[in-house]
């Protein structure tokens, strides 16, 4: 995230301020160390950390920043797109993410397309905006499909994010892990079929939807 927002804003002549989520701040603090070190002139990359009610509000609203991009919530988007508009009408990109759906058909490489869809949700714990979080897959490979992602799923080790051995530590907050354990909840309840995980201790889950073929 850091990255793909600096990068380019660099690279056209332009000083920048960064406000990481406050649940996460000390890779872009981090981040901003290695450009001192590289090189980088003192105020062009500023880390300012903090609370989007306050500092991210501050930043939306400012006179003399020229423009915002902003990766979140839609509801945070809204408040974004406001702020810039009663200040001073800066341009906005906002990247509010979805349920991005992902096709799989009969004449697919099975091999391949259950790296894909497997890959396109658990990279970076599927913490992206692009994250494939539906898989449709037609009929003719599709427990082929399933039978993939669950053996995908269960070799999947999740552990100390230090350990080379782990693919992917704890899920970032308590209130996000409680939120996806809901969301898991309430595709039971429409009828939907666990296929792999053993309690909370233990991740990735693959849920299988009979009614509409969704893995």
């Amino acid at each position: 995230m850091f990255f793909t927002k600096v990068a380019p804003a660099l690279a056209a002549g332009c000083t920048l301020v960064i406000k990481p989520a406050e649940l996460t701040p000390l890779s872009a603090l981090f981040y901003a160390h290695l450009a001192k070190l590289a090189g980088i002139p003192d105020g062009v990359i500023n880390v300012v950390n903090g609370f989007g009610d306050t500092a991210g509000a501050a930043i939306s609203s400012h006179m003399d920043i020229d423009k915002v991009t902003f990766t979140g919530s839609t509801e945070v988007g809204r408040k974004v797109m406001m702020a810039a508009a009663a200040s001073n009408l800066k341009p906005v990109t906002l990247e509010l993410g979805g349920k991005s759906p992902l096709l799989i058909f009969d004449d697919a490489d099975v091999d391949q397309a259950s790296d894909i869809a497997f890959n396109g949700i658990f990279t970076n714990k599927g913490e992206f905006c692009i994250a494939s979080s539906r898989v449709y897959v037609q009929q003719g490979i599709y427990d082929k499909i399933v039978n993939k992602l669950v053996e995908k799923a269960n070799a999947w080790v999740v552990g100390d994010p230090f350990d080379p051995q782990v693919n992917q530590g704890p899920q970032t907050g308590k209130k996000q892990f409680e939120k996806i354990l809901s969301y898991i909840e309430h595709g039971k309840r429409e009828g939907a079929t666990l296929l792999t995980g053993r309690g909370q201790a233990y991740w990735p889950r693959v849920i299988l939807h009979p009614t509409y073929d969704i893995c």
